[in-house]
């Protein structure tokens, strides 16, 4: 649609409900309150038209047809080469799309019907998400062979040199959690990547240390120069689940995918949850 007969469209609607939805401004435009607010509702509308789809097409048929799935950076190359050759092999009407990016945006992508479901670190907080907890993700600290620690150290937060410690930029929840656990960490975090292997190769060269978690380490600790030290109970870590819209009628399809996911991994048995 181009965007005069966008702009038209938008002030037929206008007049149609009585109010502005948009602030017209010389060279930009913006959202009023009130256009926000209908925006949000247009998506939630959207979201249970595809869920009434859904639910005439997968009626009585487990993971068939197109399932959008989202999945946060530090989970997607650790876990998917494992998760869609199985799925492939048991369920082979199911056709995956997916779409790889942090959490804030999967679950807005998920909320407005753009995602089916989502595999991400819980909690997700939004009571309009039903959730369903797959396994217990361990952190691990990595550091340059050249640390003297003897590999059987049991590291404590507070030992953490945060002023060597290296983790992904703002926006990835994996920070959050590593920051969450260093609770005294602020500002002196000299760098933020964008993958988990851009900061192995930081920790390989010995320019810090970071925390990994268990999930990554067969694809990221390849490299002798890096070492691999556990932490005292109660150890880091993040909770891996599953996420959907509780409007959704495709409930069975996500549950048969966690199990999948966990009997494909080795992970523990999923446990429902819902917020």
């Amino acid at each position: 649609m181009t965007q005069p007969a966008m702009s038209m469209q938008i002030r037929d609607l206008e007049q149609e409900l009585g109010v502005n939805l948009v602030e017209r401004r010389q060279g930009e435009a913006a959202l009023t309150a009130t256009g926000a607010e209908v925006a949000l509702r247009a998506e939630r509308v959207v979201a249970s038209a595809r869920d009434l789809v859904d639910f005439a097409r997968h009626r009585g048929r487990v993971l068939t047809g197109r399932l959008q799935l989202g999945v946060i950076p530090s989970l997607a190359p650790y876990v998917l080469p494992k998760i869609l050759p199985a799925l492939q092999r048991r369920y082979p009407d199911l056709r995956i799309e997916l779409r790889e990016t942090q959490t804030k945006a999967l679950l807005a992508e998920l909320a407005r019907g753009a995602l089916d479901v989502v595999m991400l670190a819980l909690p997700a907080d939004d009571p309009e998400i039903e959730t369903l907890r797959l396994f217990d993700d361990q952190f691990l600290l990595a550091v340059p062979a050249t640390d003297k620690r003897p590999e059987n150290t049991r590291v404590r937060a507070e030992t953490i040199d945060q002023e060597r410690l290296i983790l992904l930029e703002e926006g990835h929840c994996l920070r959050d959690q590593a920051l969450s656990y260093c609770a005294s960490a602020r500002g002196d975090i000299s760098l933020g990547a964008t993958s988990l292997a851009t900061v192995m190769q930081m920790v390989a060269n010995g320019y810090g240390i970071t925390l990994l978690p268990r999930v990554a380490v067969d694809v990221e600790v390849r490299d002798e120069r890096v070492k691999l030290l556990r932490f005292a109970d109660p150890a880091p870590g993040r909770v891996i689940g599953l996420a959907w819209r509780r409007t959704s009628p495709r409930k069975p399809d996500f549950v048969a995918l966690g199990e999948l996911m966990t009997e494909t991994l080795g992970m523990v048995e999923t446990r429902p949850r819902s917020r």
